[in-house]
């Protein structure tokens, strides 16, 4: 297992607007949740074909699932939805988004036994996360939401694909004052 946690300032702002314009675009305005998402999960209409993105789970979220909680699928999963939203509202109100932001990209699993911005960008592109480029950023980040199937080094297909959409929503994003208050 390959962990290295790194401080706001180690985490180049190429990466901070990668996660923000693939995994949670609302990231500087919600709560910690997206209640359109989260209603339209349960109540939209069900299609066969996935949502990119897997629906209602916000940056907030995955990084209390991954910080307080157990991972895993199948009735677990809606066992641990009460204690996820108790931490996501305590993160909210105690972290902020910075912090929230910050450990999630420390925490989050980036290939098979790589956790965090840090261990992925040494391992992938031999360099310091401060240091990654545009387009090494959105390609590491393109690797989720399954890091062990879709893989940076080599070139996945999905990873290939997925990894110049970003970039383009990284650049419709950048200058928005939000998201300039939280990765600056």
């Amino acid at each position: 297992m390959d962990r290295d946690y790194v401080g706001w300032n180690d985490i180049s702002r190429n990466v901070k607007l990668a996660a923000i314009a693939s995994e949670d675009q609302l990231f500087p305005e919600h709560s910690g949740f997206d209640w359109k998402s989260i209603d339209k999960s349960l109540n939209g209409p069900h299609k066969k074909k996935r949502v990119r993105g897997g629906g209602a789970s916000t940056i907030s979220q995955q990084t209390a699932k991954n910080v307080f909680l157990w991972q895993g699928s199948g009735a677990l999963r809606y066992v641990r939805k009460v204690p996820e939203f108790y931490f996501t509202w305590l993160e909210e109100q105690v972290w902020g988004k910075r912090r929230i932001l910050e450990v999630y990209l420390n925490v989050i699993e980036m290939g098979p036994g790589i956790f965090g911005i840090e261990a992925a960008s040494r391992k992938y592109f031999n360099k310091h996360a401060k240091d990654l480029s545009r387009s090494e950023a959105a390609m590491i980040i393109a690797c989720l939401p399954n890091p062990k199937k879709f893989t940076v080094v080599p070139l996945s297909r999905r990873v290939s694909s997925r990894y110049p959409q970003i970039m383009e929503q990284m650049n419709n994003l950048e200058g928005d004052d939000d998201i300039e208050a939280v990765i600056r």
